[in-house]
């Protein structure tokens, strides 16, 4: 390891609001340091088709879109750093953080390490991942409009995307492992009412057993209903798998350090601003470490832009 870098903001998460607050600490010329952590540009770089980024009314794809932000953020002077935060130490100041390859501390920090979405565990998932496999169906729901698609969970998630896609596509298997939704009332009683229409089906006690298709697509799903009697395998006609079983925000690094509700960064959420502040003044938090409502690029970038704003104010306040 070099010697202790010091900064006056750093940035942790070269996602959508990573590369944000990076524009805007850069632009009140804070001279930024971001430190892109092992999954560079965040899990757009897993979505192929962009769709709904404002003012990108042609088709653009996650890695166009973290591509364009990294120059963008690089033209006005950020400091993009490739290194792994692998400890910190946010009780004394400046704050001291340990990366795989060095050492730094700042004045302030702006968290955005993301969070990954829940995979069911199969083989099959990690080949179709991009090519049917989805775990976002505001980001690609569009894609399979007329067509048969399966969605995985129980949760609020799960049934979101599933009236979300009920309103696109052409039928939803909703396959639960459970016998009853943990998902709200009024949320069941709006599925409740699709069900009715046939265009929801519903699986209870049953699991995912395989994804099967062609070396380009997926065409069916192989699903294990369970009863009292035997297990039952059913085969579906579907041409995309949503899994809504929840997401890991990456926060393991701060759970000694920080305020947090179910692995999530609290923030002040401050009406008359800081509203990105942490437990900690001076520690700020943006995207999907403190989102698990919206989690879109477009919401993580806007919070960026606020923890970049409130880290100003504060890096301010210190003179």
């Amino acid at each position: 390891m070099n010697d202790i870098q010091h900064r006056k903001i750093i940035i942790l998460g070269s996602g959508p609001a990573g590369y944000t607050a990076a524009i805007y600490a850069s632009r009140a010329n804070l001279r930024p340091y971001l430190i892109t952590g092992v999954n560079k540009g965040g899990q757009l770089m897993n979505t192929n088709e962009i769709e709904n980024w404002p003012g990108d009314f042609n088709k653009i794809s996650g890695s166009d879109l973290m591509d364009r932000m990294h120059k963008h953020a690089v033209q006005l002077n950020t400091k993009i750093v490739s290194d792994n935060i692998i400890s910190v130490d946010f009780k004394k100041k400046p704050f001291y953080l340990i990366g795989e390859n060095n050492k730094y501390t700042a004045d302030a920090i702006i968290i955005a390490t993301g969070a990954n979405p829940r995979y069911l565990g199969l083989k099959s998932e990690v080949f179709f991942k991009g090519k049917g496999v989805s775990t976002c169906a505001t980001c690609d729901g569009f894609f399979y409009k007329e067509k048969e698609v399966a969605v995985v969970g129980g949760g609020n998630t799960a049934i979101e995307e599933t009236l979300y896609l009920s309103n696109i596509v052409k039928k939803v298997h909703l396959i639960h492992r459970g016998i009853n939704f943990r998902a709200e009332k009024i949320l069941l009683n709006r599925l409740t009412k699709q069900i009715k229409t046939k265009k929801i089906i519903i699986y209870l006690n049953s699991t995912v057993k395989e994804i099967l298709g062609t070396s380009s697509e997926v065409t069916h799903l192989l699903i294990k209903q369970k009863n009292s009697i035997k297990n039952k395998e059913l085969k579906i006609n579907i041409s995309g798998l949503f899994i809504a079983i929840g997401y890991i925000p990456n926060t393991n690094i701060f759970i000694d350090q920080l305020k947090m509700k179910d692995g999530y960064i609290s923030v002040i959420c401050n009406t008359h601003g800081n509203y990105t502040q942490t437990s900690i003044p001076g520690i700020f938090a943006a995207g999907d470490v403190i989102d698990h409502v919206y989690r879109q690029a477009i919401t993580s970038s806007a919070s960026g832009c606020m923890a970049a704003l409130d880290s100003e104010r504060y890096l301010s306040s210190l003179l």
